[in-house]
C-alpha cells in the first residue's frame, strides 16, 4: 500500500460534473489499496473573481483581510468534494490549510510555509479516511490566514507530500504534462517522460506550468512529481531525480523553451556610481516583497553615474514605481523610467552546462527572425532574453524549430 498526494488545480474543479469525476479519480486510487491526501485549488476562476469584488469595495484591500477572503475559495472547492467521495461510499474529511498543520510567515499574499505539522492528517489516514486539504493557504504564527501566492496549491501539495514522506505527488491539471514548449504556441512541442529538477526549476522559473517554490520543494526532500492531465488518462511527466543511465544520452541537449509575457522593465537613471548603491536600491524592494529577475547596470564614461535597470513582473510594477518614487530622492537619481511591453524567453538544458555555442546560437536564431534582445541573463542551463512582448510566441517556435525540438 502506498501514499499518494494528489493536487488538482481550478480547472480540474471548475463545476460540480468535474468534482465527481475527480472524486471518482480519487476512489480508483482508494479501492487500488492506497491512501491518499488530495488537495484542491478554487473552483475555477473564483480567485480571481474574489480579488475582483474585493476591488469593488477598495482599489487598495488590506493584504490581511483579503487573504482571509481568497482562503474561501478552496474551502467551498474541498467541501464540495468531500461531499461527492461520501456520495460515493467513501469516507472522506476536508480539512482546511491550518487544520492540516501548514504554518507559514507573516508575508499576506505570498507566504512562504515554515513548517507542516502532519499529525491531523495522520491521525485521518489511519481511521481510512481520503481527506481533502485546501491549498494556497496556511496560518502564521500570530494565528492570522495567508495564502501563498499564485501556483501556491503546487506548494501545498509538494509541501505535504514531504511532511508525510509520501510516494508521489500528483499534479493533476488541464495539460497532459511538461512539454518541450506551451502546446497552445507551437504545434510540434514534444511531452516530456522524464525532467530533472533542475531543468524544470529553470523552466518554471521561465514560466512553465509547475510553480518553481514547488519543484525546489520536491528537489530538496526528494518528491517525485508527476504532472499529468485530470481529463484523460494518457501518461504524463515524472520530475525527478534522473538515473545515472539517462545522464549521458539524454541530458545532452536543450529540454525545452519557456516564455512569460508580464514582464516589466524599470530604470533607475544617474544615480551616483558609489558601493551601497545597489543595495539602497534593491533592499527596500525586497522588503516590500518585489521579487527582481535581470538586472543590468550601465556606468557612464566619467564613472561618476550609473543607470541601473531591472526586470519586475507587470503585477509588481505599480508598487515598484511607487516604492521607487519615494527612494528616488535619496538615491539622488535623475528619473526613473518603465516599459510594460515586455516578454522574456529561455532556452532550457543540462546540456548547456559544459557545452559552448549554445548563446551564441540562440542570438543568431533570434536576430534572424528579426527579434531585437533588451536584455539578456543566464544560470548554468538557462539563457533568458528578454525582448518585445509582441514578438514572444514567434521567438518561442523560432527557437523550438532552430534548437531541432520539432524533430522529437
Amino acid at each position: 500500500m502506498g501514499l499518494f498526494v494528489h493536487k488538482y488545480g481550478g480547472s480540474s474543479v471548475a463545476d460540480a460534473g468535474k468534482i465527481v469525476s475527480v472524486a471518482r479519480r480519487i476512489a480508483g486510487v482508494h479501492d487500488a489499496g492506497h491512501q491518499v491526501v488530495t488537495v484542491v485549488s478554487a473552483m475555477g476562476d473564483t480567485t480571481d473573481e474574489l480579488i475582483d469584488l474585493a476591488r469593488t469595495v477598495t482599489p487598495e484591500p488590506d493584504p490581511r483581510e483579503l487573504d482571509l477572503l481568497l482562503s474561501t475559495g478552496e474551502l467551498v472547492s474541498i467541501t464540495l468534494l468531500s461531499m461527492a467521495l461520501r456520495s460515493l461510499g467513501y469516507d472522506a474529511i476536508s480539512l482546511s490549510g491550518p487544520q492540516a498543520g501548514i504554518r507559514t510567515d507573516n508575508a499576506y499574499g505570498r507566504a512562504r510555509i515554515s513548517e507542516v505539522d502532519p499529525a491531523r492528517l495522520q491521525h485521518e489516514l489511519a481511521k481510512g479516511r481520503l481527506v481533502i486539504v485546501a491549498g494556497f493557504q496556511g496560518l502564521t504564527p500570530d494565528e492570522d490566514i495567508t495564502t501563498l501566492g499564485r501556483g501556491g496549491s503546487d506548494t501545498t501539495a509538494v509541501a505535504l507530500a514531504a511532511a508525510l514522506e509520501a510516494d508521489r505527488c500528483d499534479i493533476y491539471t488541464d495539460v497532459e504534462g511538461i512539454y518541450t514548449a506551451d502546446p497552445r504556441v507551437v504545434s510540434k512541442a514534444a511531452k516530456l517522460s522524464e525532467v530533472a529538477y533542475d531543468e524544470m526549476l529553470e523552466l518554471a522559473a521561465a514560466g512553465a506550468k509547475m510553480h518553481p517554490r514547488s519543484i525546489e520543494l520536491g528537489a530538496v526532500y526528494k518528491v517525485p512529481i508527476y504532472v499529468a492531465s485530470s481529463f484523460t488518462d494518457a501518461p504524463g511527466t515524472m520530475i525527478q531525480q534522473p538515473s545515472d543511465e539517462a545522464l549521458m544520452e539524454d541530458r545532452i541537449k536543450v529540454t525545452g523553451i519557456a516564455y512569460q509575457t508580464n514582464v516589466a522593465k524599470v530604470t533607475v537613471c544617474g544615480v551616483e556610481d558609489k558601493p551601497g548603491v545597489a543595495a539602497a536600491l534593491f533592499e527596500p524592494l525586497a522588503a516590500s516583497g518585489i521579487s527582481v529577475d535581470t538586472i543590468v547596470q550601465n556606468t557612464s564614461a566619467d564613472r561618476t553615474t550609473t543607470d541601473i535597470s531591472f526586470t519586475v513582473t507587470t503585477d509588481d510594477l505599480p508598487q515598484t514605481l511607487r516604492r521607487l518614487s519615494s527612494m528616488a530622492p535619496a538615491l539622488s537619481a535623475a528619473q526613473v523610467i518603465s516599459d510594460s511591453s515586455l516578454a522574456s524567453v529561455s532556452v532550457v538544458g543540462s546540456g548547456m552546462q559544459n557545452t559552448p555555442g549554445y548563446a551564441s546560437r540562440m542570438f543568431r536564431i533570434l536576430a534572424d527572425g528579426g527579434i531585437n534582445i533588451d536584455m539578456i541573463t543566464t544560470s548554468e542551463i538557462r539563457i533568458s532574453c528578454i525582448i518585445g512582448r509582441e514578438q514572444a510566441h514567434e521567438a518561442v517556435r523560432l527557437l523550438h524549430r532552430g534548437f531541432e525540438l520539432d524533430e522529437g
